[in-house]
């Protein structure tokens, strides 16, 4: 499958809609952000210019705002984005077997993008979720209690 990349026209089209949307006042750049990053997969350049002209703010006080929130994304990503956490509790409970066979079946580092640009695959903190670690997020979907065996039938309910 090829990914169309995304032009110019589209980016500022959909920043300017969802500026409408929200209005263009700077108490609604978190939900602008995030709505931006829904429609494009991420928020590439031209979309936080774009949202700081129309906001009347820095482009650094946008790119500030778009890389402190985990939801964010500025670089491009795939299409289902897996958090693995990371913390004591999950690691504790066997996640370095689970993140060990998670990685083999992307071939993927944390923060990388499958050149088919079908997954994502990040770190995070804490999913707070630590009574049913080890713990992967694939889009919105949670689970838990992951075993290596269990890696393999998870990834592939995903296109």
């Amino acid at each position: 499958m090829t990914i169309e990349p995304i032009n110019g026209t589209q980016i500022a089209e959909s920043v300017q809609t969802v500026v409408q949307k929200h209005g263009a006042v700077s108490e609604e750049l978190i939900p602008i952000l995030n709505d931006v990053n829904r429609q494009l997969g991420y928020l590439p350049s031209q979309a936080i210019e774009e949202v700081a002209r129309l906001l009347h703010v820095s482009k650094s006080q946008v790119f500030s705002v778009a890389t402190f929130y985990q939801m964010l994304s500025t670089t491009e990503t795939g299409r289902h984005i897996i958090l693995f956490c990371e913390s004591a509790p999950c690691h504790v409970v066997g996640g370095r077997e689970v993140w060990r066979r998670l990685r083999e079946e992307l071939a993927l580092e944390p923060g990388q993008t499958s050149a088919d640009k079908r997954w994502t695959l990040a770190t995070v903190s804490c999913l707070g979720v630590c009574g049913v670690g080890p713990v992967i997020v694939i889009d919105e979907d949670i689970y838990g209690n992951v075993t290596p065996d269990m890696v393999p039938d998870i990834l592939s309910r995903y296109n």
